[in-house]
């Protein structure tokens, strides 16, 4: 028998396929119908010299595939699970070939364990490339070894103990400016905690910094409220598979640029060896395999990705987090009880868990396999980039138990599988922050709970909205505020 309890568990015997997983009716974020209980079947995975079936196609027409998959990720991902199972493709103008996209952990785990010689991320193809440049992010192989060698000591161990007290010292700051009666979009409230606690890391500099600080911070709430705009998609199409920025998106990086090179700038005028502790410092004492410092080019690629990716994925995560739990009152009275009780610390973490499984910020990633690859009784041929379908994964009915139904009790002493919770990646791509982000997750939920008391401004849920490679509230996680305490 299957262990229902652990997610990682694939050692049953039953039929796996999409069917029961998709009965849910409309969207798939508003109803479902109960999925019942269903036992894992094992699916082999890996390189192969074997032939195989290439995986069905789903759906037609390159264009109309790939706005779907820019628009509507999740239809994508449960339509195509529900019509073939744990394996299927889709044609794009992204790639000559069908993209793969899997959903089942045997699969992930052959991706996440090849390393990059065999699967290397597709990161570089992704819609942030013309954003971020060559960074931690979108590099691949030796190169991403070496950043990411460079980057971790600041994101790990005691570096997060320091950062605990910035977290709760800006989750107080924001929560002491919430009124009773008001509403506000937790996201967005929850971006301003976490880009405080980013700013801090990267750049070394707090809320009462001076005005090229300030200028960044104003720069960076622009462009992600752009970011959410019908032409910024159109730009993202238009930007996908380039190197540089065109057209809206170009645009608003140009007013940003200034403002980090500003700061850059500044900083390296006046860096002294040794002397501060924050990733701009570290990175100014760098020096290449020849003696070379990095550029300012370098050093801007490497800080914004660290900033976007440190701040924007966590705030929604939050606001994922309370959208659940506001319309979900067992689930919210009992983490409002335990907070205020004391004794809440296994509930946070379960309500936490289970948030980032029913609605993961980022719900696609991509490897290219080097090789032929079998998945299941399917082989994708040598080049093929494979889309991991991370929403579809976390809602398989043989994993979880409902998993359209949101239940932390699912969590509680039980922790989550590598390969079937999977927010923050995995493998050698697995996020570098996911500590940080973790700590943030805990906190803020923890003291919004603890000291507020908040409602649904409507019943129905909020649908998700596509930004980039994240998947965000389309609503903003807005919530109205009934009480707050000291």
């Amino acid at each position: 028998m299957c262990a229902r309890s652990r997610p990682d568990s694939v050692g049953c015997m039953a039929t796996s396929t999409g069917t029961s997983t998709a009965l849910h009716q409309g969207h798939w974020w508003e109803t479902t119908a109960p999925t019942g209980s269903r036992e894992l079947v094992p699916s082999p995975a890996g390189p192969t010299d074997e032939p195989g079936p290439p995986p069905p196609l789903d759906g037609p027409g390159r264009w109309r595939q790939t706005v779907r998959l820019a628009r509507d990720q999740g239809r994508v991902l449960f339509e195509g699970f529900r019509r073939h199972g744990d394996i299927y493709g889709i044609t794009t103008v992204l790639e000559k070939r069908p993209l793969a996209i899997t959903t089942h952990p045997d699969h992930v785990k052959s991706l996440f364990t090849a390393g990059p010689a065999l699967a290397p991320s597709t990161a570089g193809q992704s819609q942030l490339r013309p954003i971020v440049g060559d960074s931690v992010l979108t590099v691949t192989g030796e190169p991403h070894r070496r950043k990411r060698k460079l980057l971790m000591p600041p994101f790990h161990g005691k570096a997060i103990a320091r950062y605990q007290e910035q977290i709760e010292e800006a989750t107080a700051r924001e929560i002491n400016s919430w009124r009773p009666g008001s509403r506000i979009r937790l996201a967005d409230a929850a971006q301003k905690v976490t880009l405080d606690v980013i700013m801090s890391g990267v750049f070394g500099i707090d809320h009462r910094s001076g005005e090229l600080e300030q200028l960044l911070r104003h720069r960076l709430r622009q462009l992600l409220a752009l970011s959410v705009s019908p032409f910024a998609r159109l730009s993202e199409l238009v930007s996908m598979r380039r190197s540089e920025p065109v057209g809206l998106q170009k645009w608003g990086l140009a007013h940003l640029d200034r403002a980090v090179m500003a700061l850059i700038g500044e900083r390296r005028a006046k860096h002294v060896p040794g002397e501060r502790h924050d990733i701009l410092s570290l990175l100014l004492d760098t020096r290449d395999e020849d003696g070379q410092a990095l550029s300012d080019g370098e050093l801007r690629n490497e800080l914004l990705t660290l900033v976007l990716a440190g701040h924007e994925t966590t705030a929604n995560s939050i606001g994922w987090t309370f959208e659940r739990l506001v319309r979900h009152p067992e689930s919210y009275g009992r983490l409002r009880e335990e907070t205020r009780g004391g004794d809440d610390e296994g509930y946070v973490e379960a309500v936490v868990h289970e948030s980032m499984r029913s609605r993961p910020v980022v719900p696609l990633l991509g490897r290219r396999v080097m090789a032929d690859w079998r998945f299941g009784d399917r082989v994708v041929p040598k080049g093929t980039r494979v889309l991991i379908g991370v929403l579809a994964l976390h809602h398989r009915d043989d994993l979880y138990d409902d998993p359209f139904t949101f239940a932390p009790e699912r969590f509680l002493g039980v922790k989550p599988g590598s390969t079937t919770w999977i927010p923050f990646g995995g493998g050698d791509r697995r996020c570098l922050g996911a500590t940080l982000a973790m700590a943030e997750m805990h906190t803020m939920t923890r003291e919004i709970a603890r000291r507020t008391d908040l409602r649904a401004v409507s019943a129905a849920p909020e649908p998700p909205v596509h930004r980039n490679v994240t998947m965000i509230p389309g609503r903003g996680a807005t919530v109205e505020i009934t009480s707050v305490t000291s």
